[in-house]
């Protein structure tokens, strides 16, 4: 992983973003168009203000989101669907993108999602990292190998805490159990990795992801072993590591 530390989140943001747009300029270059994964969450909320500013052909661009909860309605303030369409897509209009559906048949969307994403190939993902260290919602212990590109997942404790916390709900009980994740092995799989992890509750999981083994218990340590991965840090979330 290629580590850049910034001052802050703003700044962590737009030097995400930067590096992200130059990856999907080169893709574009190279091949006419480009496919991406966005990401979701307080932890992008700088990354995305950015990145839809930045000077890119969004006609040519093919966009998949991460996760979804089942059986969340979009009007919902946490849907993840209306999130990167306020955020995202109704602002830089891309050629297509392709929703997490949490309120269908779970087995139908995970299969019809895998059957869109494989004729795909992703170019530039724009991931985060929960505070439980789970990428997408694949919460510890995370299944490396599963060959699936989404899954059924069960939410962990620790992973709905974080959902509250972010003020996406108004107690623990409204926040749902389960949900429709993208694998880890279909994140891996992306060309390059860029990595938006600010604030200070998020720095025991950067020690571990950036410091520890690779194991299924941290799963976004899986990282490690990914060939273009761009970590981008805030001094509050890199507290741990050494500056």
């Amino acid at each position: 992983m290629k580590r850049t530390i910034l001052n802050n989140k703003f700044d962590l943001g737009k030097a995400a973003a930067k590096q992200g747009a130059n990856l999907i300029k080169q893709a574009i270059s190279k091949n006419g168009k480009a496919n991406i994964i966005i990401a979701t969450g307080a932890s992008q909320f700088e990354m995305l203000k950015a990145l839809v500013q930045e000077d890119i052909d969004w006609s040519v661009v093919t966009c998949f989101h991460l996760d979804e909860y089942i059986d969340l309605p979009e009007t919902h303030p946490a849907s993840f669907r209306k999130y990167l369409k306020e955020r995202f897509a109704n602002i830089v209009k891309p050629f297509a993108f392709h929703y997490v559906n949490g309120e269908n048949n779970v087995k139908n969307e995970c299969l019809r999602l895998h059957n869109l994403i494989i004729l795909h190939p992703i170019d530039v993902a724009f991931v985060g990292i929960g505070e439980n260290a789970h990428l997408a919602f694949n919460d510890p212990p995370a299944d490396f190998d599963i060959k699936d590109s989404y899954l059924e997942v069960v939410l962990d404790f620790d992973c709905r805490i974080q959902q509250l916390g972010e003020g996406w709900f108004k107690n623990l009980e409204e926040v749902p159990k389960k949900a429709i994740s993208m694998s880890i092995n279909r994140i891996m799989q992306s060309q390059h990795i860029i990595c938006s992890v600010p604030d200070k509750r998020k720095g025991n999981a950067i020690d571990k992801v950036v410091n520890g083994q690779v194991t299924p218990k941290v799963p976004a340590s899986i990282l490690q072993k990914h060939k273009s991965t761009y970590l981008f840090l805030d001094k509050k979330s890199s507290f741990l590591l050494n500056q």
